[in-house]
């Protein structure tokens, strides 16, 4: 298909993706499950959850914050003993605020497991926060090694956490990020917290992150954590990607607080369209449907891909162009004509109703899909009950209308 698509997407300027492997995040049993809206998934919804992020790829899992209480401890504890039975390579991580009192109980699952656990240690970097809290540039410095320094000491591998990254200043991020980085941190998470970063704030941003990184000749990654409350946490996360950020963190159907954070499901779509990611993600739509009913939060019918009318048109001009495909033999042709995604490629099909949009092609599909035989005076009566209706027709109306013979519904 490369001759009938100009691909407008394809990197011909400076970019890093595709230079280094990128690692995806999910945030779905932490960060996602802080929404008000959220239900906490039962245990067992949460290990074939984890299964299935294994499955498709998915590097890295937040398992939960154990030091949250009793019932968040006993599901990270199962989370990570599950990962270790059952020889998954999904790496387990848990977060915790920079305080010894929290991070205590992820050494205590990484000991009692005995399989090794990430903690990912977060505070407030930003001028609005310092304000606040009472806090200094200093007092979070001091604060930050102390935590670093224990986690380091317990034999967990310590990423740190900025929160509010994107409206920090410079200057007080390397005071941080140098004391992080002395303390024994093996990774930088850059976070728009608040969702407030648009593509250029996050390029203009990652760049001083990389060119922070190599100045200090430090062996530390890049991670790059985004919300949705500017409704574009898909794009600054693709951005981080472009501009260097190894890992890439986000939650099934962009649950999270407020309007959430980024959609993991969107995020592998796009690699895999961008050709960046080679895993197998035939269950992804299970994992999105799975997430939905473990979150109780419903999957909108407009969501990319997978919601019930991402690949499901009513509208004459658009369906002819399918068929049209469709009678050439070319699914792969149907699939782009009128796509952004191809459906096939994510177990989905095309989908053609009978509506008030409707041509006289989408009514002979129908017949034809469902085996009814070709009819002028059927496929009058279905066209003409399709004309006289305020929305898309049922298959009972529309064989209904075959039975009777009229346009009446």
């Amino acid at each position: 298909m490369s001759d009938l698509i100009f691909d407008w997407n394809e990197r011909r300027l400076v970019s890093m993706l595709g230079k280094n492997p990128i690692t995806v995040v999910d945030e779905t049993l932490r960060d996602g499950v802080q929404s008000p809206t959220v239900n906490d998934p039962e245990l067992d919804q949460k290990m074939e959850l984890v299964r299935m992020m294994d499955r498709m790829g998915i590097g890295v899992v937040d398992v939960g914050l154990p030091g949250a209480g009793a019932r968040a401890k006993e599901h990270v504890l199962e989370l990570v003993k599950l990962i270790r039975d059952e020889k998954l390579s999904i790496v387990p991580y848990c977060a915790a605020r920079t305080l010894e009192a929290d991070i205590a109980p992820v050494a205590d699952v990484q000991h009692e497991t005995g399989h090794p656990l990430e903690v990912y240690a977060f505070i407030g970097s930003s001028p609005v926060r310092q304000y606040t809290e009472n806090w200094t540039v200093q007092t979070i410095a001091d604060i930050s090694r102390k935590a670093i320094e224990f986690g380091v000491r317990q034999g967990l591998t310590v990423a740190y956490v900025t929160e509010d990254t994107t409206r920090s200043r410079p200057d007080q991020l390397r005071v941080m990020f140098d004391t992080a980085i002395e303390a024994g941190a093996a990774r930088l998470v850059l976070c728009d917290t608040c969702g407030h970063s648009t593509p250029h704030g996050v390029r203009q941003l990652m760049q001083f992150a990389v060119d922070f990184v190599d100045s200090s000749d430090a062996d530390v990654g890049l991670d790059w954590h985004g919300h949705n409350d500017r409704g574009l946490a898909l794009t600054n996360t693709l951005m981080a990607a472009e501009c260097g950020a190894q890992r890439i963190h986000g939650t099934a159907l962009g649950v999270g607080e407020r309007v959430g954070n980024t959609s993991i499901d969107q995020i592998l779509v796009n690699l895999k369209l961008l050709g960046l990611w080679p895993h197998d993600l035939s269950c992804l739509g299970d994992f999105v449907r799975l997430a939905a009913k473990a979150c109780r939060v419903p999957l909108p019918y407009n969501y990319p891909v997978f919601g019930e009318d991402a690949f499901r048109t009513a509208t004459g001009v658009h369906a002819a162009a399918i068929i049209k495909a469709l009678d050439r033999g070319d699914s792969e042709l149907a699939d782009l004509v009128y796509s952004g995604v191809p459906a096939g490629q994510f177990g989905i099909d095309q989908v053609i109703e009978i509506g008030p949009m409707s041509g006289m092609s989408n009514v002979r599909y129908w017949m034809k899909v469902r085996g009814i035989e070709a009819n002028e005076s059927k496929e009058k009566a279905l066209f003409a009950a399709a004309k006289l209706s305020d929305r898309i027709l049922t298959d009972n109306e529309l064989m209904a209308v075959l039975d009777r013979g009229d346009a009446h519904v």
